[in-house]
């Protein structure tokens, strides 16, 4: 089974090893059919790469590093 990975923003990078990255996703309603945004904030382990609020970035699902900590950030796309 292959890792999820997610495309998101760096939103906090106040912890050492650790970045929060806010995903965004497009849901639509199943009666009234409108789109609309839903995010969601995941902590990911950093290691090493200096990245800075509004990086973005994309994460990949790993083994269980702390309680919170799932995803390991896999490649940095500064714009």
């Amino acid at each position: 089974m292959s890792k999820r990975e997610l495309t998101g923003k760096v939103v906090s990078d106040k912890m050492q090893k650790t970045v929060v990255v806010k995903v965004e996703t497009i849901k639509e309603h199943p009666i009234y059919k409108k789109r609309f945004k839903s995010h969601k904030k995941y902590k990911a382990h950093n290691e090493g790469t200096d990245l800075k609020i509004g990086d973005t970035v994309t994460i990949r699902e790993c083994t269980p590093i702390s309680k919170d900590k799932k995803w390991e950030v896999v490649k940095d796309t500064k714009i």
